[in-house]
């Protein structure tokens, strides 16, 4: 065994007083906080112990170790290092008794070997407080999940489950859930087999489920508005669309006959028969070459894409070749071909050709008016005053509908010719520019 250092020779403490140089614990602490024997700390404040002494105090009872085979005194209190039972300070020389062996065993208390609860103010006591604490904080967070997982339910949403996978998946077999969208299990109320109804019950469900006269009649006024609508669009289809296509087609086909017609020579100028077309109409400036046919009538004539002459009886105009007159000429201006749509863009000048078998007559745009009613004939009259004529002469006179998808009024253009030309010379300059 290592020798005892000298100071320990002598019994003196560790940092005595007789210890030269040394400071540390020569001497007790006397500051205004010293501690006291059977006192609490005074000046600073400190901790008492269980009798009531100040820190690192030790009872009148030295400290006893237990022997082989029993336990420690629960009432004993360990002393201070280098403590006294005096209140002797840290390292005091004369208080620091020499070791004295192991300690004779403590009785132990009966009414703590039976467990019962220690005196009221014990640490026993703050410990159970603590532990009811405890308790009672996890009884609160268990009704905190129980209502989070209930308000998660009434929302289609599944409440977050405590733990790891394994638990949430366990949740969510019991819950009835798959995967992250909101499930909701089935009710037994709409699993269960409805009860049996009596006749009555069904007849008057039956009956409930029929519709009333103003279902039905609702139904059929929807139906007559659907099918109405579908026979106007079709209608409008019709007359803005293929009536046009028929008429071009109608139109190209009579102009190509006649054509052909006046090259073989099967047809010579004279009187036509009602229908019958005789020439051709060029409008250079609106790309317009459609036929001229004897008549005005809307079905045989009109409806076919071309231009009918004013020939009837009440109606009679002169002829292009006739040396004075009114050559009246009449035309749709929308659908059925539309000859005469834009005519209303001519200006004074502007060139209006008619082709026979043997010659060309050209004709200058003289004059307009823009609106007339249908009663007015006078347009059509030899020397048509309301275009400015006063003298007998060789005119033209375009007559069309107005304003455009309506026949309330009627559009007048008038024009006086300015050459009369053989076929045999050529085509007009009007044709060829």
């Amino acid at each position: 065994m290592t020798a005892l250092r000298p100071e320990r020779d002598t019994g003196a403490a560790y940092g005595d007083a007789a210890d030269p140089g040394s400071s540390y614990g020569r001497q007790p602490y006397e500051g205004s906080g010293a501690w006291q024997e059977g006192q609490e700390w005074s000046g600073h404040g400190g901790y008492p112990g269980e009798s009531g002494a100040g820190y690192g105090e030790q009872s009148s009872a030295p400290p006893q170790l237990a022997q082989q085979g029993q336990g420690l005194d629960a009432t004993a209190v360990l002393p201070s290092y280098g403590g006294t039972t005096s209140g002797a300070s840290y390292g005091d020389p004369a208080a620091a008794p020499p070791y004295a062996g192991p300690p004779p065993a403590s009785p132990v208390d009966p009414a703590r070997a039976a467990g019962a609860r220690p005196p009221a103010g014990s640490v026993d006591d703050a410990t159970v407080a603590l532990r009811a604490l405890d308790d009672k904080t996890v009884a609160l967070r268990a009704v905190d999940v129980e209502e989070v997982r209930r308000a998660g339910d009434r929302a289609g949403e599944s409440a977050p489950v405590p733990g790891g996978r394994a638990a949430r998946r366990k949740a969510a077999k019991r819950t009835g859930r798959r995967g992250n969208g909101p499930q909701t299990a089935e009710k037994p109320s709409e699993t269960a087999a409805e009860a049996p109804r009596s006749r009555m019950e069904a007849r008057r469900a039956a009956r409930a489920q029929k519709p009333g006269a103003a279902v039905l009649v609702s139904r059929v006024v929807g139906e007559l508005f659907m099918t109405t609508g579908v026979l106007m669009l079709l209608f409008v289809s019709y007359q803005l669309w293929w009536s046009n296509v028929r008429a071009h087609q109608e139109a190209g086909s009579a102009a190509k006959h006649l054509q052909q017609d006046w090259a073989s020579g099967k047809r010579a100028p004279g009187e036509f028969a009602p229908g019958q077309g005789f020439a051709l109409l060029h409008i250079p400036k609106l790309d317009v070459v459609v036929p001229i046919a004897e008549g005005i009538s809307k079905t045989n004539v009109l409806d076919k894409g071309m231009v009918g002459h004013y020939g009837e009886d009440s109606l009679k105009t002169a002829m292009p070749d006739d040396r004075t007159g009114n050559f009246g000429l009449a035309g749709h201006r929308n659908t059925h071909g539309e000859p005469f749509r834009y005519i209303n863009r001519l200006q004074p000048g502007d060139a209006i050709v008619v082709e026979t078998q043997d010659k060309y007559f050209v004709y200058k745009m003289a004059s307009t008016l823009p609106v007339t009613p249908p009663s007015n004939t006078s347009v059509l009259d030899p020397i048509p005053r309301d275009g400015g004529f006063t003298q007998p002469g060789r005119y033209i006179t375009l007559t069309t509908c107005t304003p455009e998808f309506t026949s309330k009024y009627r559009l007048i253009v008038w024009g006086k010719m300015v050459e009369e030309r053989p076929r045999s010379k050529g085509k007009p300059d009007a044709l060829i520019s």
